[in-house]
């Protein structure tokens, strides 16, 4: 066994109101430069709708993450052959369109405009060139065209079911996979994935400008700055967590809906776990992650009581209530949600599918929904009963009062420090992610890339 470690998260979406908090501080704190105008590291997606960039999850076209043929995993845009192939020319690479041109205002034609009986407007115009423009899309375009036509009946995850009389908010961030395609797809290694906490980062000085990672990463998190032609993305805020601070969007959250906190897995079944059958993908992963009351060979105290402590731990394993995005892209992400509890239809019937929801979040498999969704229901029901002065229900999805205490605490009156729990990272006790780790208990780390990917 190989024990490593990953910082990993949880978004309760039963709890996100689509504030956009989280994204205006992150493009405030890290995206504001110029040639990264376009680029949302945090995004917020109105679902059902197409999602930034446009259609993101269709990989028929974008050729993201990896497809498990004959038990080996392989990356679906191809191996090495393949990307030099397509070094300067990549079909499968996002243009400026599928997210939208970055644009500003004129202003001068608004606060220096003459005298007139009309009233003067500051119109659009393109940030890249300066010419005026008509504004066609925006990072959350779904929302702005209120769950149009032309965009919510175009989700992929509808698959022939009709957009019902609902919706909700999918904040999406770098997912920090513990199988990263952007990194198994760089030609000149500049992606690698940080020792200290697991977060995938890019290190500038060897990018190369090849954009590999953003036609690789099935969830587009990956940027190209159009400026210096550098790949960006999300860092994880590590120089945030290094200090012990939440990182941004979790800091500024309004409706406190993110959980932070350490995962310990086992390195050596990551292969295996990622080339499963599609709809074994979750339990796969969940099977990866260990339990932490039973780990005490070589991690650091403070690691292990950080783990110990992990509230991604109880959502993700403990009452498998979360779960993670897109698991049939195979890079094993290690964000997980917890899926929105929408009220149902006068008539009964779901606002939307849960077979919706089992193609967003667990490759297909409808009963792993239903499961979290019954078991969200049934704390509501016992935090009614016990408010009310009534016998508990007898029935708690699997649940036992004591852990539906423990959901309703940490939904509804957990405080920043028991959401983000962080272990104190002690230089002297991190280990660099492409060296050898002495010994199975080292703690943080990263699986080299596997070959032939």
């Amino acid at each position: 066994m190989d024990v490593r470690a990953q910082i990993a998260s949880v978004f309760h979406l039963d709890k996100c109101i689509g504030c956009h908090t989280c994204s205006v501080a992150c493009k405030n704190q890290w995206s504001d430069r110029r040639g990264i105008e376009y680029a949302w590291w945090n995004n917020v997606e109105t679902r059902p709708g197409t999602g930034y960039p446009l259609l993101w999850e269709d990989q028929e076209r974008w050729k993201g993450g990896f497809e498990a043929k004959d038990g080996e995993l392989k990356l679906r845009q191809g191996g090495k052959a393949a990307t030099l192939a397509k070094l300067f020319h990549n079909p499968s690479l996002p243009v400026l369109q599928d997210y939208y041109e970055p644009f500003t205002y004129r202003y001068d034609d608004l606060f220096n405009a003459p005298e007139s009986d009309d009233q003067p407007v500051a119109r659009p115009v393109s940030v890249i060139d300066q010419k005026p423009m008509s504004i066609e899309g925006g990072p959350n375009w779904d929302d702005d065209l209120g769950g149009s036509k032309l965009h919510a009946a175009n989700d992929p995850n509808l698959d022939g079911d009709k957009p019902g009389l609902g919706f909700f908010y999918l904040p999406r961030v770098c997912n920090h996979c513990a199988n990263p395609a952007c990194v198994a797809a760089c030609p000149s290694g500049a992606i690698y994935k940080r020792g200290e906490d697991g977060a995938v980062l890019v290190a500038q000085d060897k990018c190369r400008s090849w954009r590999m990672c953003v036609s690789a990463c099935p969830y587009k998190k990956v940027f190209a700055n159009w400026s210096t032609g550098k790949s960006e993305k999300c860092i994880l805020c590590y120089p945030r967590i290094e200090a012990g601070e939440a990182p941004a969007c979790f800091h500024t959250c309004v409706g406190r809906i993110r959980y932070m906190g350490v995962l310990l897995y086992d390195a050596d079944r990551l292969r295996a776990a990622a080339a499963r059958p599609e709809r074994e993908l979750v339990e796969a992963q969940l099977d990866l992650i260990l339990d932490p009351q039973q780990v005490h060979d070589g991690l650091p105290p403070a690691l292990l009581d950080a783990a110990r402590r992990s509230p991604v731990y109880r959502w993700v394993k403990e009452w498998r209530l979360a779960l993670p995005l897109h698991p049939d892209f195979r890079t094993l992400p290690m964000l997980f949600y917890v899926p929105p509890l929408l009220p149902p239809l006068e008539d009964g019937r779901e606002r939307i599918p849960a077979s919706y929801f089992a193609r967003l979040f667990a490759a297909g498999n409808v009963e792993l929904v239903r499961t979290a969704l019954r078991r969200l229901s049934a704390v509501r029901d016992y935090r009614w009963s016990v408010s009310q002065g009534d016998p508990p229900p007898v029935d708690l999805a699997g649940l036992s009062p004591r852990q539906a205490e423990e959901i309703f605490r940490l939904t509804a009156l957990a405080s920043l420090q028991e959401r983000v729990v962080l272990p104190a990272l002690q230089r002297e006790e991190q280990t660099r992610a492409d060296e050898p780790q002495p010994h199975r208990g080292a703690g943080f780390g990263f699986l080299r890339p596997m070959e032939g990917r």
